[in-house]
């Protein structure tokens, strides 16, 4: 079941159980992702011990992405079975008791200006604001009305809010996915670089490095794209909310732009929300869907990830049997991107990773084997699409499931290794009980001598499988 392009599933309550969870595993996902917006910390170690029960590969669990709710804001009080008309007039306040609609309190309304627009659930509701009331207070006029929920989200595009990087909630969500020994963190509504630096210091505290990916779905990210790029260690298109602080025309080429700098980078990068939205309700997807999912894949986007489908949506296996054959079909097309060779390469493990695509390229070469301790080695030869198989041979878990997000990339857990002589060694073995190439067959190695010192790729051989 591997595809070059991966598999992202949301955990929740239409897969909250074992039997689902396996067959979706079987049926293409490589990683979860548990959303930390929801429940208490009891319910959320549950789902993590669930996940971790579930058999991936080589005795493996599927990776876990944390995924915290940051400062997102949403309703959080309105009078009972409240509507909006056109036309009608309300207040909205960040402190109960002020207004009808009342929103997180941890904002404030300081750079807001009357004729700003108010979105509310992914703006189905629009809202002008006509006049400042005091700094907790806006009285608005409903452009688009629609009932009203509490917990619904709340978007104020074009405007710069004073929120912290991290919430208290979050704080303590980090905390227990160090605990539950979470993959991957997904940080929201990520405005600029330096908002990982907060994260690392509580890793730091916790004695804990994870990679941490950047979720792009405020305007202010799409301002410093490239330095955010460059902080995190992965990117994810979150198409949900940037298509509320942004025209909604401008999100695929956004999206587009997003791809091409990560891949320039060198960093994964993850598209996520609606791919396929119809699956909630339906067996099948539409065109439109499958489209959309297509052309990422052309993009070149390393993961797929399904939210609310199998989160809610009533045929979650059903999701994965459709994603899963749309990446294989798309796939075999012949117009994949390749990313091409930098114009400069100054740094010899750019050269190396380089040239060991370039060598399976000219010598039809089927296998690329990467020895990497830190996961850099593999992604440094995803970046240039080959055609060729890799696979990444690691003596740590965490890596092997970190690079469950990585394009193209088949995670091996081996015992560790010290000597590079024996490596041709390990990767016939490797190599043999895989069965994927023939004896006689060459397949190329790469890595960082000496070893067990991350970033360090400067090793290239050519073997025959013996």
């Amino acid at each position: 079941m591997n595809t070059n392009t991966k598999i992202i599933a949301t955990v929740g309550p239409s897969c909250d159980n074992a039997e689902t969870l396996q067959s979706m595993v079987d049926n293409g996902v490589g990683t979860f992702r548990i959303n930390m917006s929801h429940g208490d910390a009891k319910s959320k170690k549950r789902l993590f011990d669930l996940v971790k029960s579930i058999h991936s590969n080589e005795g493996n669990h599927p990776a876990i992405i944390a995924d915290l709710c940051g400062p997102k804001i949403r309703i959080t009080d309105i009078p009972d079975d409240y509507h909006l008309k056109e036309g009608s007039s309300s207040i909205i306040s960040n402190k109960k008791g002020l207004g009808e609609i009342c929103v997180t309190d941890s904002i404030s309304f300081s750079n807001i200006t009357v004729g700003s627009k108010i979105l509310i659930n992914d703006g189905k509701i629009q809202l002008e604001v006509k006049k400042i009331i005091s700094e907790h207070s806006l009285e608005c006029e409903t452009i688009i009305g629609g009932e009203v929920l509490i917990g619904k989200g709340v978007n104020f595009p074009g405007i710069t809010l004073a929120v912290p990087a991290l919430t208290d909630q979050d704080k303590e969500d980090l905390k227990l996915a160090l605990e539950q020994e979470a993959d991957w963190i997904a940080l929201s509504f990520v405005r600029n670089a330096t908002d990982i630096i907060q994260v690392h210091k509580i890793m730091d505290n916790n004695k804990s490095r994870l990679p941490v990916m950047a979720k792009i779905e405020k305007w202010e990210a799409l301002e410093d794209l490239q330095n955010i790029t460059e902080a995190f260690d992965g990117i994810m298109v979150a198409r949900g909310d940037l298509g509320v602080e942004i025209p909604s025309g401008t999100v695929p080429a956004a999206q587009k732009e997003i791809i091409d700098l990560a891949h320039s980078i060198g960093k994964p990068v993850v598209i996520a929300t609606q791919l396929l939205e119809s699956m909630i309700e339906n067996h099948t997807p539409t065109r439109a869907e499958v489209s959309d999912i297509a052309n990422a894949i052309f993009d070149g986007v390393d993961c797929l990830m399904v939210t609310g489908e199998t989160a809610m949506g009533k045929y979650p296996i059903e999701v994965i049997e459709t994603m899963y054959q749309v990446i294989t079909e798309t796939e075999g097309s012949k117009n994949i991107s390749k990313n091409p060779l930098p114009e400069i390469i100054t740094k010899t493990a750019d050269a190396i990773s380089h040239a060991v695509c370039q060598i399976a390229e000219d010598l039809e070469i089927q296998i690329i084997m990467t020895m990497t301790h830190s996961g850099s080695t593999a992604r440094m030869i995803s970046r240039y699409r080959p055609n060729s198989a890799i696979f990444a041979l690691t003596p740590f878990n965490h890596i092997a499931r970190q690079l469950q997000l990585v394009w193209g990339v088949q995670s091996i857990k081996v015992d560790n290794y010290d000597n590079v002589e024996k490596i041709p060694e390990l990767c016939n073995s490797i190599l043999k009980k895989l069965n994927t190439i023939n004896i006689g067959d060459q397949f190329v190695i790469t890595g960082g001598v000496p070893m067990g010192i991350a970033g360090t790729t400067n090793y290239l051989s050519i073997q025959v499988h013996e």
